[in-house]
């Protein structure tokens, strides 16, 4: 008797173990741009999925990759641009998910389905994509319209001093500047890189400020009156404030795209790849982009679409800007460092 109580005791003991071990699978960490997933969304799948979601954000690339570089353990799920997807790749950071494999993965339309960083996508999956222009309030600049230049932002007008907003982002403001200059953005070359740092720091005091968040909020409120923006964050604002403009400098646009990576290590792999699958599905993909304003990769997702975003020219490029799009490319460790050093400077 006294045995079978002791294995009785056991068997108890260790359902109680398995119990919050399980309670933990079903659960999904989530490390993403703020405000780039829709709330209700989240809710959605967490009734249908029985997966509780926690989400934490950032506000750049650089940002996230210094996180998991650190050593940041816990995450489940990341959406880093292309560019950096491939570096999470080189340098160990990424688990292969065989995106491929994914039932919904059949809906990725092309090129999305073979991201040059990633061919076969043994990494990523598509989630949203766009362009990184200015916004600009009509009724508050000289004549009420910008030409479709950097000029604008990087020597803004004297009634704008002041009332100008830089994302927080080196590469989307070394990109801009870039551009600008007639440089590729890939320059390892010291001299145009000091000439960037010179045209930055010569902005610098002209501007409100460098800041990633809030971008849509701060127009809204016209705290501002221009602001370096992300195509989908234009078109939010533009659904509260009639008056926003949104520019496709002829110098040049960075065209980008982010995605879905589990991060090495990541403690629910399974419940990631489920949420990336659930992601593919052309309804919620709509659902995500009706709420940042960005394009999705999906085919089939445009029936779902409000009609706001598919009117919008910031995020229905007119065809006579195509020319000006500069999609992403891999810039080798000369360039990077060139990068760091002349930001690094300007933020001091």
């Amino acid at each position: 008797m006294n045995r079978l109580l002791r294995l009785a005791a056991a068997g108890l003991a260790a359902l109680l173990w398995l119990g919050p071990a399980h309670a933990q699978d079903k659960e999904l960490f989530i490390y993403n741009w703020s405000n780039y997933l829709p709330p209700d969304l989240i809710k959605r799948f967490e009734q249908e999925t029985g997966i509780k979601v926690t989400l934490d954000v950032y506000d750049s690339n650089e940002t996230m990759l210094a996180k998991l570089q650190a050593g940041a353990t816990g995450y489940d799920l990341v959406v880093p641009s292309g560019y950096m997807v491939r570096t999470m790749i080189k340098q160990g950071l990424a688990e292969k998910i065989d995106a491929k494999s994914l039932s919904n993965f059949k809906n990725v339309r092309p090129p999305h389905d073979t991201p040059e960083f990633d061919p076969d996508s043994q990494y990523s999956a598509p989630y949203m994509w766009g362009t990184t222009g200015i916004t600009y309030d009509s009724e508050k600049v000289p004549g009420g319209e910008l030409e479709h230049t950097w000029k604008e932002f990087f020597e803004p007008r004297p009634e704008l001093e002041g009332k100008v907003v830089a994302l927080n982002d080196q590469v989307e403001v070394w990109n801009a500047a870039a551009y600008y200059l007639g440089f590729d953005k890939c320059t390892a070359d010291a001299g145009e890189a000091q000439k960037i740092l010179e045209l930055l720091e010569k902005q610098k005091p002209k501007l409100a400020m460098y800041q990633s968040s809030g971008t849509i909020d701060r127009m809204v409120a016209r705290e501002v009156a221009v602001h370096h923006q992300w195509n989908g964050a234009s078109h939010r604002v533009r659904k509260k404030l009639a008056s926003a403009r949104y520019l496709y400098p002829k110098e040049g646009i960075s065209l980008w795209g982010d995605h879905f990576v589990v991060p090495k290590g990541a403690p629910h792999m399974d419940n990631a790849k489920t949420f990336i699958n659930w992601m593919l599905d052309p309804k919620n993909a709509a659902e995500a982009s009706n709420f940042t304003g960005y394009m999705n990769a999906i085919a089939g997702s445009d029936q779902y679409l409000d009609d706001a975003i598919k009117t919008d020219p910031a995020v229905n490029m007119p065809a006579e800007y195509a020319s000006r799009l500069r999609p992403s490319k891999d810039c080798s460790k000369e360039s990077r460092e060139l990068r760091d050093k002349v930001w690094t400077k300007l933020k001091k």
